[in-house]
């Protein structure tokens, strides 16, 4: 299939819509599993204070171990293809989460959303490397504007369907104490759930045109970690590496935010469906301000809102740390990072994909890929240093979120400075930067 002139085609729409149920799946069943380990959930016991860094981790390792491989397959095989045996694959691993949570087992749960996280790891390079095959290269930064819009407004779905689902869930039992069912029935809510959102997840993914393989003269190695060292030995030939550490560098500050905002309800004093309000909050911002960055961008890529989006993001985390503790505080400043991550974000993605070969797309946006969980998974255990091992208030860590804005971007952003200045990105997105 030829490029679209038209952003919304058929394509795009039906990879949206299938992203959009995908990540409503993932953020479901994370959110109940941590609902049930946090203070006073059905687990709290099983894995101690702080124990929803294990669950963020049981999400981030399958993407470091089979970003690599499922890289490689995206360059050999239809992206199309992989997407639909992908949405197969959920719908089966949704009917073993419905088993699992009806035993009550919290293990088997998390091999689940292992085997959840191993399913967006083979979707990834294929959903994020089809979108310039789809569409005319103009199109891009509106593109991936409105794919995180879509996966954020998603994740909040998802979130607050999470405290409705836990809610009937925790029904079930008769405390955090007693694991022993009192009301089955509930039992069956979030694997049902699950499974129907799966199910209508599958269907648009059918509606994806076919779209080119790519013959490629090495054949897939499957060793975890082998194709990263080669990957990223090419991708530091050119501004590539140093924009896909500076992309995955959102998602360790991101991570951290998303882990510590659960401990705001004993702060704030508000119930846990409050509390997922706050997630909404920030995610909604995110989504709303990569939709502006993409059509701030227009028809070309905009490098120099990257520097903003840091700005923007670091000094809003900073104020989270000092400012009064009160809801409304809290979400605002929450919204105002999340506005200013979405200005961040959508250059730099949108610079993986025009910065890699079309041949070699999936291998290195597979890479990013696993870098990005590298730098989440880094997150959660920091999350855990400073929550259970430091003992740091959950408002407090937010300074140290701050100061790893200021370290961590800083330094990256003064490495590709030479890029965020480049004028030919802001006039034409047609050739390649190197």
């Amino acid at each position: 299939m030829s490029q679209s002139n038209r952003l919304f085609n058929r394509g795009f729409c039906a990879l949206l819509i299938t992203q959009f149920f995908g990540a409503i799946n993932d953020s479901v069943l994370k959110q109940v599993i941590i609902l049930a380990v946090a203070s006073g959930g059905v687990w709290a016991n099983q894995l101690g204070e702080g124990g929803q860094a294990y669950v963020a981790l049981c999400l981030t390792i399958p993407f470091i171990l089979f970003s690599g491989i499922a890289g490689q397959i995206a360059d050999r095989i239809s992206k199309n293809r992989i997407t639909v045996l992908a949405k197969i694959a959920e719908v089966g691993i949704a009917a073993l989460a419905l088993g699992a949570f009806f035993a009550g087992n919290l293990w088997a749960c998390l091999v689940v959303m292992v085997l959840l996280a191993t399913q967006s790891a083979f979707f990834g390079p294929a959903k994020y490397g089809m979108i310039p095959e789809l569409l005319a290269e103009k199109h891009l930064s509106k593109a991936n504007g409105s794919i995180n819009m879509f996966t954020n407004l998603a994740v909040i779905g998802g979130t607050l369907a999470a405290g409705k689902v836990y809610t009937h869930y925790s029904s079930g039992f008769q405390s955090s104490e007693s694991e022993a069912p009192i009301n089955p029935e509930m039992l069956w809510v979030p694997g049902v759930i699950l499974v129907i959102i799966a199910m209508i997840g599958l269907l648009p993914s059918l509606f994806i045109p076919k779209l080119k393989s790519f013959d490629q003269p090495q054949p897939i190695d499957f060793n975890p970690f082998r194709p990263y060292a080669q990957a990223l030995k090419d991708m530091a030939q050119s501004h590539l590496l140093l924009v896909a550490l500076a992309w995955s560098f959102f998602y360790l500050l991101g991570m951290m935010a998303l882990l510590v905002l659960p401990d705001f309800s004993a702060l704030l004093q508000i119930s846990p469906e409050m509390n997922n309000n706050l997630l909404g909050v920030l995610g909604i911002t995110i989504g709303l301000g990569s939709v502006i960055a993409g059509f701030i961008s227009g028809k070309h890529i905009e490098p120099r809102l990257i520097p903003v989006g840091a700005l923007g993001m670091t000094l809003f985390f900073i104020l989270l740390g000092i400012a009064p503790l009160s809801f409304w505080t809290v979400a605002l400043l929450l919204g105002a990072a999340g506005l200013f991550g979405g200005f961040y974000i959508v250059p730099l993605q949108s610079l993986l994909q025009h910065l890699s070969p079309p041949d070699e797309r999936g291998r290195f946006l597979g890479t990013a890929n696993a870098l990005s969980f590298v730098f989440s998974s880094i997150g959660a255990l920091l999350v855990r240093l400073f929550r259970n091992d430091m003992g740091i208030p959950a408002n407090k860590v937010f300074l140290a979120i701050g100061a790893l804005a200021i370290l961590g971007s800083g330094v990256l952003l003064w490495k590709i400075r030479a890029l965020l200045l480049d004028p030919s990105l802001s006039k034409s997105t047609s050739k390649e930067v190197s």
